[in-house]
Protein backbone atom coordinates (compact mmCIF):
# COMPACT_ATOMS: atom_id res chain seq x y z
CA UNK A 1 0.00 0.00 0.00
CA UNK A 2 1.35 3.61 -1.10
CA UNK A 3 2.55 5.84 1.66
CA UNK A 4 0.45 8.65 2.30
CA UNK A 5 1.60 12.35 1.56
CA UNK A 6 0.05 15.77 2.90
CA UNK A 7 0.63 18.73 2.54
CA UNK A 8 1.03 21.89 4.95
CA UNK A 9 2.36 24.49 7.25
CA UNK A 10 4.76 24.27 9.93
CA UNK A 11 3.30 25.68 13.31
CA UNK A 12 6.15 24.80 15.89
CA UNK A 13 9.84 23.67 15.51
CA UNK A 14 10.64 23.91 19.26
CA UNK A 15 11.64 20.32 19.74
CA UNK A 16 14.77 19.14 18.60
CA UNK A 17 14.71 17.22 15.29
CA UNK A 18 10.41 17.33 15.44
CA UNK A 19 7.97 19.89 13.58
CA UNK A 20 4.57 20.33 13.90
CA UNK A 21 2.98 20.45 11.14
CA UNK A 22 -1.17 21.86 10.47
CA UNK A 23 -2.68 20.63 7.54
CA UNK A 24 -6.22 21.80 5.88
CA UNK A 25 -8.41 19.79 3.98
CA UNK A 26 -11.66 21.14 2.85
CA UNK A 27 -14.84 19.31 2.06
CA UNK A 28 -18.85 19.60 1.61
CA UNK A 29 -21.47 19.24 4.42
CA UNK A 30 -22.98 16.04 3.03
CA UNK A 31 -26.82 17.97 3.55
CA UNK A 32 -25.95 21.50 3.73
CA UNK A 33 -24.12 21.63 0.62
CA UNK A 34 -21.19 24.08 2.31
CA UNK A 35 -17.64 23.93 2.33
CA UNK A 36 -16.19 23.31 5.17
CA UNK A 37 -12.93 23.49 6.54
CA UNK A 38 -10.97 21.51 8.85
CA UNK A 39 -7.49 20.97 9.90
CA UNK A 40 -5.77 18.51 11.54
CA UNK A 41 -2.05 19.30 13.43
CA UNK A 42 0.50 16.17 12.70
CA UNK A 43 3.75 15.61 14.40
CA UNK A 44 7.08 14.80 11.66
CA UNK A 45 10.49 14.05 12.04
CA UNK A 46 13.03 16.54 10.78
CA UNK A 47 16.46 15.22 11.20
CA UNK A 48 18.53 18.69 10.54
CA UNK A 49 16.30 21.00 11.66
CA UNK A 50 15.67 23.21 8.60
CA UNK A 51 12.28 24.31 8.73
CA UNK A 52 10.97 27.20 10.75
CA UNK A 53 7.56 28.22 11.58
CA UNK A 54 5.32 29.77 8.02
CA UNK A 55 7.36 27.42 5.85
CA UNK A 56 5.13 24.79 3.57
CA UNK A 57 6.18 21.39 3.90
CA UNK A 58 5.33 18.20 2.34
CA UNK A 59 5.20 14.90 4.98
CA UNK A 60 4.51 11.30 4.47
CA UNK A 61 3.90 8.35 6.44
CA UNK A 62 6.75 6.76 7.93
CA UNK A 63 7.34 4.07 10.66
CA UNK A 64 7.08 5.50 14.36
CA UNK A 65 9.71 7.36 15.37
CA UNK A 66 9.05 7.73 18.99
CA UNK A 67 5.05 7.82 21.07
CA UNK A 68 3.63 10.65 18.79
CA UNK A 69 5.80 11.28 15.75
CA UNK A 70 4.51 9.19 12.33
CA UNK A 71 5.26 11.38 9.86
CA UNK A 72 8.61 12.64 7.88
CA UNK A 73 9.34 15.40 5.86
CA UNK A 74 9.69 14.99 2.45
CA UNK A 75 13.25 16.96 1.21
CA UNK A 76 12.24 19.92 -1.08
CA UNK A 77 12.55 19.40 -4.82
Amino acid sequence: MPKRILSGTVTGDQNEQTITVSVQRAFQHPVLKKTIRKSKTYRAHDPKNTFKIGDKVRIQECRPISKTKRWEVLPEA
